[in-house]
């Protein structure tokens, strides 16, 4: 991956509804090569998709909630079972496996307390668990999907 590869990531993971014809002369290449380098870095898994970021207080999800799982159990059939009930449930935006005192961190989107409350007899009830801690998000300060591209080695 060369510079002009980190510069057509950093651009489509901030707009991924620019044109080919754009990238292309935002980069110095024309739209071939420029087409032939993103799909190179989509076959490489560098770009995994493209998407829609949508504003969750306009669908009227309200409510963020990051939930701390301590696990009871720590089996591989135990982590396969609850993996897959918990990346099923859509309230379930981010879902991740952490080494320390906590087992599992989610990142949880619902309309209001009375919607949480509905997720979380799901989550107890999708697998025996140690602790489940939940904290509520007051104010996002900042939100981003766009990852700071390392520099090249060359």
């Amino acid at each position: 991956m060369d510079g002009i590869d980190r510069k057509i990531l950093d651009l489509l993971q901030h707009d991924a509804t620019l044109s080919i014809a754009e990238v292309a002369q935002r980069v110095g290449l024309s739209q071939t090569p420029c087409w032939k380098r993103i799909q190179r870095l989509e076959t490489l898994g560098y770009i995994t998709s493209r998407v829609a970021l949508l504003n969750p207080e306009k669908l009227g999800l309200g409510l963020t909630v990051f939930v701390s799982i301590e696990a009871g159990e720590h089996s591989k059939e135990w982590l396969d079972a609850f993996a897959a009930r918990v990346a099923a449930m859509p309230e379930v935006t981010e879902f991740t496996r952490m080494a320390g005192d906590v087992d599992y961190l989610l990142r949880v989107v619902v309309r209001d307390m009375r919607d949480y409350d509905r997720f979380y007899k799901k989550l107890i009830a999708a697998a025996p668990l140690k602790n489940v801690t939940s904290r509520f998000a007051m104010e996002q300060i900042k939100f981003t999907t766009a990852l700071a591209i390392p520099p090249g080695d060359g």
